[in-house]
């Protein structure tokens, strides 16, 4: 049953977190890279810690475009560093032609820091890209 659906894996599509040009909050974007449109695109996004004792999490937030087309990036949400310190989630589904792609794109704790940006041709700036 399940084991019977392939889902053909995303390549060129990816989450990049951007920092505020002032302060503020920063950015999630989905950047499609590829020479073709992404189209039906669902993006559920979450934070959660994976420790026991003292459990956070956020709400899932869903948010759905209807296209991204080739070479472009579109605003997912604004994102609080108050959840840096979580597992920020966004797991990405999308259709190219009839066929449906999906990922998972995981910011670990610790992740989302200036130390790690680098320059995103797309957005024209620098950004975290998920690795």
């Amino acid at each position: 049953m399940r084991k019977d659906i392939v889902i053909p894996e995303i390549k060129n599509v990816t989450v990049v977190v951007k920092p505020p040009e002032q302060r503020g909050h920063w950015s999630v974007h989905l950047v499609n890279t590829n020479n073709f449109p992404i189209e039906n695109v669902l993006v559920a996004t979450k934070g959660y810690s994976k420790t026991s004792a003292d459990r956070e999490e956020t709400s899932v937030l869903r948010h759905f475009f209807d296209q991204l087309g080739p070479g472009q990036s579109l605003q997912v949400e604004l994102i609080d560093p108050q959840v840096f310190h979580l597992f920020n989630e966004y797991a990405v589904t999308y259709y190219v032609d009839k066929e449906i792609y999906y990922k998972k794109f995981i910011f670990v704790p610790g992740s989302i820091t200036p130390d790690n940006l680098i320059f995103n041709p797309v957005l024209q700036a620098n950004v975290i890209t998920h690795a």
